[in-house]
């Protein structure tokens, strides 16, 4: 009995180790924001990152957390780990990021898509009325004033976030650059 059941042990032990790839997290995010009319919010971080850990405590703030998770469904996929760290990085995360031009712009750096797939907004700084495809600077985990306020345009574009609580969420950005 001993004999089945070590092999069978190991097996489900692999299998629960594994980690998701991309396509996988974000086919099972538009699932769920298609079904709770939500928007998904992309964020490439890393374990060191401090400012992706300034980021999610931002958005995880309890006078924030309802308004995020009211209007997105928010995943995190793991790029740029140091060598002993590489296991943590979501398998095909790197290739999105690329494919979206945000790889050479630091992290955080966050999409925002709508339930089928489709690219809505981005972290990038552009000039007024400019495309997508316009490069522009990475707001990263948004602090200075600059920064929070096109935040906050992004989220009157992609949430229905109401005035006191893009305020509030405003507020609780700008303490990320005096922390």
């Amino acid at each position: 009995m001993r004999i089945i059941l070590l092999p069978l042990l190991l097996i489900s032990m692999t299998l629960f180790s594994q980690q998701h790839t991309t396509d996988e997290i974000l086919k099972e995010a538009r699932g769920l924001a298609s079904k709770e009319n939500k928007k998904v919010f992309v964020i490439f971080h890393a374990s060191w990152c401090g400012w992706c850990h300034k980021m999610d405590t931002a958005m995880n703030d309890p006078v924030c957390k309802k308004y995020f998770d009211d209007n997105y469904v928010i995943r995190h996929l793991t790029v740029y780990e140091s060598k002993d760290k590489k296991d943590l990085e979501t398998p095909g995360a790197l290739e999105l990021l690329t494919k979206y031009k945000g790889n050479d712009l630091g992290i955080p750096y966050w999409l925002i898509f709508d339930a089928d797939g489709n690219l809505v907004a981005d972290s990038k700084i552009r000039p007024a009325n400019a495309a997508t495809d316009t490069e522009g600077n990475n707001a990263g985990c948004p602090a200075t004033e600059n920064e929070v306020k096109f935040f906050i345009d992004v989220l009157k574009q992609t949430s229905s976030i109401d005035n006191k609580g893009l305020k509030t969420i405003y507020d609780r950005f700008r303490q990320n650059e005096i922390h």
